[in-house]
């Protein structure tokens, strides 16, 4: 049998066959997604049946960025309500089994868009239900009750903007590679008007198309996916952050990982009105959250450029280290224009 880095195949495949029911041996496993993030696995059985096995990225992490058990409580959570989630089959917390935690979810068919390459295959009426149902799915997992659904205990409810202020100013004091006095300015802005936090909701942290699955004929999300930065907060920073990554005809807010720059979308203006009028929210200051949304990608693009130029990450073969840079500095241009917009 081919060995397949990130699976210890015979005890993973004993605990598959004890634990997830109707999965038949032998398996293969094939890498749907690596990299810094978790890596995620198609896992097809001896009858075809297929499932996902999600697993920390290879090396030398924090456990606690990369929590297994977590993920799985909260996708088995967020399933229990009508936000559409691969359905959560079970985990493994031993690391006898396969050298670190795993967890196995069904798996479900549909393309994520993360690139403009991958919506051109999209219709004109599909591109425009794919963005409504985007913002209708957001809206929805802001609506779930937490406690009703065991994750009241997840995380702070309150002072999420703030938290997330100082953690990530703290982050940038320890990964720049230079003076960005745009990333400094933000955040005494962002510091100097925090906002009233609307309620308590999940707040998925990273919610955009390129985490998502979406049926390319009708438009329809059909699962959420990457649930490792979610936590309890404030639901208008997922709001703001999918500003981040929508374009609107703005060249500065190209990103290569977005595909409405295929155009056809929805407009990002037509995606809040929609949103407050689900919710109710008040979106007055959204401008806040997108400055917000573009300074931690900023602090976070700076820590990975950061990295590599330190040789943390390894090979360097084929990686644009100065895209990293470049990267840090417009998102941080735009948060500080963003910012300006409330003065």
């Amino acid at each position: 049998m081919t060995p397949v880095q990130g699976i210890d195949i015979a005890p993973v495949t004993a605990w598959l066959e004890s634990n997830i029911p109707g999965a038949v041996a032998p398996f293969t496993f094939d890498l749907i997604a690596g990299g810094r993030s978790n890596l995620t696995f198609r896992v097809t059985g001896a009858d075809g049946a297929q499932f996902v096995l999600r697993r920390p990225p290879l090396g030398h992490v924090l456990a606690t960025a990369h929590d297994m058990a977590r993920e799985h409580r909260i996708i088995a959570a967020v399933g229990q309500t009508n936000v559409p989630v691969p359905p959560a089959l079970g985990v493994c917390t031993d690391d006898a089994v396969n050298g670190a935690p795993f967890y196995v979810m069904a798996f479900v068919e549909g393309v994520v868009l993360d690139s403009p390459d991958k919506a051109v295959a999209m219709s004109a009426d599909a591109k425009v239900a794919a963005s409504h149902h985007l913002i209708d799915v957001l809206a929805d997992l802001h609506a779930v009750d937490v406690d009703a659904v065991g994750l009241g205990d997840l995380a702070k409810r309150e002072g999420y903007i703030e938290r997330q202020v100082k953690r990530w100013s703290t982050q940038w004091d320890n990964s720049k590679t230079r003076e960005l006095p745009a990333i400094d300015e933000v955040a005494r802005r962002l510091r100097d008007r925090l906002p009233v936090q609307q309620g308590v909701s999940i707040a998925h942290g990273d919610f955009r198309f390129g985490n998502c699955l979406t049926d390319l004929s009708s438009g329809r999300i059909a699962a959420v996916l990457d649930w490792e930065l979610c936590t309890l907060g404030d639901p208008l920073a997922d709001v703001g952050y999918l500003g981040v990554y929508w374009y609107d005809g703005d060249a500065e807010n190209l990103r290569a990982n977005d595909p409405t720059p295929a155009g056809g979308f929805a407009k990002y203006s037509d995606l809040l009105e929609r949103y407050a009028t689900r919710t109710g929210r008040d979106l007055s200051d959204i401008d806040y959250y997108i400055a917000f949304g573009c300074w931690r990608l900023a602090v976070i693009s700076e820590g990975v450029y950061a990295r590599y130029l330190h040789g943390a990450m390894g090979q360097q073969d084929g990686v644009d280290l100065e895209s990293f840079k470049v990267g840090t500095d417009g998102l941080a241009e735009r948060a500080l224009a963003a910012v300006r917009r409330l003065s």
